[in-house]
């Protein structure tokens, strides 16, 4: 049947039934379209949540800084964890991410236990995809100097104690040693995403920091777990417990970024622990259990040991990478 002739059986002329077919045309694709922006279907039929918008999303500036400013935690992350459960370093397992930065000063393989090696492998390569995930997204700088040497580790247990362990703290002697070591870390970048979260604002944007939050504070937590799990062992040869190592480490922190109360050990006073009823604090947050947030400033303060975001050390010596680190380090 013609479109003319099936126009006319209808009772419409030829031009009022070709806007109706028109309208429905359009209709059909509005719907399509409609329903592919707000999710996908599965091969089960299925509504699924779209991975990306169907419309090119700007990167605002401030979200490329902050992002930026993340990858000076997960390079610290990355060979920490690779360079102590494999020997192996970023070089060698994701050169193109180096993008010929030095290589880390006294990075070396710990002495570990198997499960704790397999353990800190996966959050070896969990680091590398972060790097990888943040630098195509919002571009990123060569890897920034660090300092992995026990030399650097040492230093810090002797500022959280107050007083100089001998023999010197080694974080590559042992499990134990290593456990303790790596508390220092993955916390930094936990409270640094929780502390940029608002300020992220593109889509794209705040869908990679999410993601990044959610296993830095799983890496946070199995770490704690390990901890608690040996609290009250004395750890050899420096008469104190896990429980107290962590407690100091935490109140370093709180001192070097000087915000307050940001960070705590594994065991707390009740008064601290969740909803002021328990002692345990497998995972740190605030008195409503919310996790804890810190400024890129107060980041800078820790990781460089100094207190103050201006003047580099610790684990980086020359200073940290991207537009907000540089930006200290011009100030005179």
């Amino acid at each position: 049947m013609g479109f003319r002739h099936l126009a006319v059986t209808m009772g419409y002329d030829t031009r009022s039934f070709a806007w109706m077919a028109m309208a429905f045309v359009f209709f059909f694709f509005f719907f399509f379209f409609s329903c592919t922006a707000t999710g996908f279907k599965d091969g089960g039929g299925r509504l699924c949540a779209p991975e990306i918008p169907i419309a090119p999303t700007p990167l605002p500036p401030l979200d490329v800084d902050l992002l930026q400013f993340a990858l000076n935690l997960e390079h610290l992350e990355a060979d920490y964890f690779i360079n102590s459960a494999l020997g192996l370093s970023l070089d060698d397992v994701a050169p193109e991410l180096v993008m010929g930065g030095p290589p880390p000063i006294g990075a070396r393989k710990a002495n570990l236990d198997r499960q704790t090696r397999a353990v800190i492998t996966e959050f070896g390569f969990e680091e590398v995809g972060h790097l990888r995930a943040i630098k195509t997204t919002v571009g990123g700088f060569p890897r920034p100097l660090l300092d992995l040497s026990a030399k650097n580790f040492a230093r810090i247990f002797d500022q959280a104690l107050g007083y100089p362990l001998n023999p010197p703290f080694d974080p590559y002697a042992n499990s134990i040693n290593y456990l303790l070591a790596s508390y220092v870390i993955p916390y930094m970048g936990l409270v640094g995403y929780v502390g940029a979260n608002p300020l992220i604002s593109g889509y794209v944007s705040k869908r990679l920091l999410a993601g990044l939050l959610g296993v830095e504070a799983g890496q946070d937590a199995v770490i704690r777990t390990m901890l608690y799990e040996r609290a009250a062992l004395i750890v050899h040869p420096y008469n104190r417990t896990v429980a107290e190592f962590t407690a100091a480490v935490s109140e370093l922190r709180n001192r070097l970024a000087g915000c307050g109360i940001k960070d705590e050990g594994i065991i707390v006073p009740p008064e601290l622990g969740a909803e002021g009823r328990t002692s345990t604090n497998v995972l740190s947050a605030d008195r409503n259990s919310l996790s804890y947030t810190r400024s890129p400033e107060e980041i800078l303060r820790v990781v460089y040991g100094t207190g103050d975001e201006r003047r580099p050390g610790g684990f980086f010596p020359a200073g940290a990478g991207g537009n907000i680190a540089l930006r200290y380090l011009r100030i005179p």
